[in-house]
């Protein structure tokens, strides 16, 4: 499909690379990843070739959902370093050529942050509307909606005999957007990272911020009453114009828990004011029943092909710009996902690299990615971190399924499959950390003998060395960053294909999908 000649910029020529500092590099030996040990790899980074490096949460939190529970947005939490660390590593990044984005929490806070400590004092504490307050109804919650780590939405503080709002963890209590105070709260936060010289930032279920009516939900869990709620698009337009809209070097990504595509439109648009790409997590549900992650079904190729493409065409069509991926720190191991962690685990990895890298967006690529990690090798429940994890365990027993049957669809659909330690090595914690240092906090997968960045740095035909040649042709070649993009063998079982094309230039990108021989025209 043709488009009208699209703005260049900075980001849409760029690849970002996803640090998840916590299982990137320990750089004391304490078990935990950290900034000093982001430091020491910036030179990997660049060797890669990547302009942009994305940091999860390092933030102060009590770390009950691994750092996105806030209690001090303008403090470095200790288990990654200090401050005085921070500004070394941007200082470092920025002499190399890169950009340093931040991931930033605005839809709720730790239940430890001083506002909400302040808010659930009394009904009358100037602190209070920060948060979202609801009396109860005939003695129970407000309404019947959930919360996306299970359970109720809802938690009753005695205090005051309320409940607050929680769409997470109950320590993760929810922003009331529709306070002018918490907007202006939240700006000068961004302002303050900004002047730091932090070049972006990655906000974290934004679209989840404005709630509509609190009511209950006769056909679901509430996800229709918050999200891409009522004054969302106002809020964002608000948020750009009075701070990253004022640099035109800051990028954004929004993270867009459920959305629609209509509403990317104006998130993501060219002239619309608010972010500069966003994340869709369609294509990450190929695998699910309907909106349901905690089952064991086979990934649907046809729907994960019919989801990129409408997403890759439609956005196009209305000059608003995507973020591609396969992973995160959200996501189990691609490889493992759709590709092959066996016989062609190199060849699945590299496909799967190309068909992200040459679509029309700016290509995320996550730790350990590059190398084809892959999911976890835990073979008990006590080895597992991740707080969804952890109640959908119990949660699925509660609903009648075995301890091995819960088990396994843990296994299959944890958050924990991509939070495993970094493996640059082959040693005994894969060199993440030291060998006489602590256990790190998370296990390391068993192969990462077989499967680290030393090896691959000296294979010329290495996951990795395919990843910087990716990398370094969105640079030399316009029609990647800037071309039409056409569906092909839209209908074809095995194959996965699209043609990009810009002023005389043209890609024509073709995946098979399996272990097996196919001749297609």
């Amino acid at each position: 499909m043709k488009l009208e000649q699209p703005a260049r910029a900075w980001w849409k020529e760029a690849a970002v690379y996803q640090i998840y500092p916590r299982s990137f590099c320990d750089s004391n030996g304490d078990g935990v990843g950290d900034l000093p040990g982001i430091l020491q790899k910036l030179d990997y980074l660049q060797q890669l070739g990547v302009d942009v490096l994305w940091l999860n949460p390092v933030y102060r939190s009590p770390g009950v959902d691994n750092g996105y529970d806030i209690s001090d947005y303008r403090a470095i939490d200790p288990v990654f370093g200090t401050m005085e660390d921070f500004d070394r590593l941007l200082e470092e990044v920025h002499r190399r050529g890169m950009r340093l984005v931040m991931d930033l929490v605005v839809n709720h806070t730790s239940d430890r942050h001083p506002w909400f400590i302040e808010s659930r004092k009394s009904v009358d504490n100037p602190y209070r509307d920060y948060y979202i307050w609801k009396p109860g109804k005939d003695g129970h919650e407000p309404n019947n909606w959930g919360a996306c780590f299970g359970g109720s939405a809802w938690k009753y503080d005695p205090q005051t005999d309320m409940y607050y709002l929680h769409l997470f963890s109950k320590k993760q209590p929810d922003l009331n957007w529709d306070n002018e105070n918490v907007r202006r709260e939240i700006q000068k936060i961004v302002r303050f990272w900004m002047d730091k010289g932090v070049k972006g930032f990655r906000f974290d279920v934004v679209n989840l911020i404005s709630k509509g009516a609190f009511e209950d939900d006769t056909e679901g869990d509430g996800r229709k009453y918050y999200t891409d709620g009522p004054n969302i698009h106002k809020y964002l337009k608000e948020l750009h114009d009075m701070t990253f809209g004022t640099d035109t070097q800051i990028v954004t990504v929004g993270e867009m828990s459920s959305t629609s595509i209509e509403n990317c439109y104006q998130y993501a648009g060219r002239d619309t004011g608010e972010l500069s790409m966003v994340f869709s997590f369609h294509h990450l549900k190929v695998d699910f029943m309907g909106n349901e992650k905690w089952v064991l079904v086979p990934a649907d190729f046809q729907k994960l092909k019919d989801i990129i493409f409408e997403w890759q065409t439609k956005m196009t069509e209305h000059n608003a710009w995507n973020a591609v991926f396969w992973c995160n720190h959200d996501q189990p191991r691609v490889v493992s996902r759709f590709g092959d962690e066996g016989r062609y685990w190199k060849q699945s990895a590299k496909m799967l690299g190309t068909i992200i890298h040459c679509l029309r967006g700016t290509p995320y690529v996550y730790q350990g990615e590059e190398i084809g990690m892959t999911n976890t090798d835990f073979t008990d429940i006590s080895q597992f971190r991740d707080v969804e994890s952890l109640n959908h365990y119990r949660i699925l027993q509660e609903k009648g399924l075995s301890a091995s049957d819960a088990f396994r669809i843990i296994q299959i659909h944890s958050r924990d499959n991509g939070r495993t330690p970094m493996q640059w090595d082959g040693t005994k914690y894969a060199g993440f950390s030291s060998e006489d240092g602590k256990e790190p906090w998370i296990g390391v997968n068993e192969n990462h003998t077989k499967i680290n960045t030393a090896d691959q740095l000296e294979n010329e035909d290495s996951i990795f060395r395919y990843y910087q040649k990716l990398i370094a042709m969105r640079k030399e070649l316009d029609v990647i960053a800037y071309g039409d993009i056409e569906p092909l063998a839209e209908g074809d079982s095995s194959v996965f294909a699209y043609r990009r094309c810009w002023k005389g230039q043209e890609l024509i990108v073709t995946a098979n999908f399996y272990g097996k021989e196919y001749e297609w025209k």
